[in-house]
């Protein structure tokens, strides 16, 4: 067996982002040109950035691209991380869908803000989102959720969302239990939305652009919005 020590050398573990033979060598992204708030233009300024990086990140073959680290806060203050699946971004902000009762959806209640991170390491890009989180309409709801495969609508409607279970047998039983309500796992009879489910929209306050460069001289360009618009800045790595 190996020496798992040896290899998870964690002190020692350094990627090497950018290239070591100049400012203006390009980095994994591609791009000579260096991240510059310049490039934030628009209203708002962020997003044409965003969608740009994400259909790159597409493009890629970035698995998962549209998945991003939410950070939350709960009602004794203690943070949590979990990674989600983006399902929408524009002018508003961009959304995510899950229970309401779940551990994101209890934080939530106590404090409506949450921390969203798109961490496309390997173009040495990274995009973090901070705002005030609101629920999406019922009827945005209802769109996507009709818009899912049939066994993630019954796998939806099963879960009580990040409360305990007993085993994984229960799981797949309560499952299969509800395939059965509603016709079956091939059947056309539509799943309603859960009364307990559904989308939260992050407003943006602040956006941060991140892209790797060589020696950790990385570039930051950062948006933050204020009674009186957007200001847009360089922040140092």
């Amino acid at each position: 067996m190996q020496d798992v020590k040896k290899l998870v050398d964690l002190p020692s573990m350094r990627v090497g982002y950018g290239a070591a033979d100049g400012d203006d060598a390009a980095g994994a992204d591609g791009l000579a040109a260096n991240l510059d708030p310049s490039w934030l233009i628009g209203d708002p300024p962020w997003l044409g950035l965003f969608e740009a990086w994400l259909a790159e990140a597409v493009v890629a073959r970035i698995p998962e691209p549209n998945a991003m680290v939410v950070g939350t806060v709960d009602a004794d203050g203690l943070p949590g991380t979990r990674t989600v699946l983006c399902k929408g971004a524009d002018e508003r902000g961009i959304v995510f869908f899950t229970g309401y009762h779940s551990q994101k959806g209890r934080a939530f209640d106590a404090h409506p803000y949450a921390s969203a991170t798109f961490p496309w390491i390997a173009l040495e890009r990274q995009v973090h989102i901070r705002g005030r989180v609101v629920k999406v309409t019922p009827e945005e709801t209802a769109a996507y959720w009709h818009s899912r495969p049939r066994g993630s609508q019954l796998s939806g409607y099963t879960s009580a969302q990040s409360q305990p279970i007993g085993s994984r047998a229960e799981l797949e039983a309560a499952a299969a239990a509800t395939a059965e309500r509603f016709g079956g796992r091939d059947s056309d009879e539509p799943v309603p939305v859960p009364d307990d489910w559904g989308g939260y929209r992050i407003e943006p306050e602040v956006v941060e652009f991140w892209q790797g460069r060589a020696n950790r001289l990385h570039n930051r360009a950062r948006a933050v919005r204020t009674a009186d618009g957007w200001t847009l800045e360089r922040l140092q790595p």
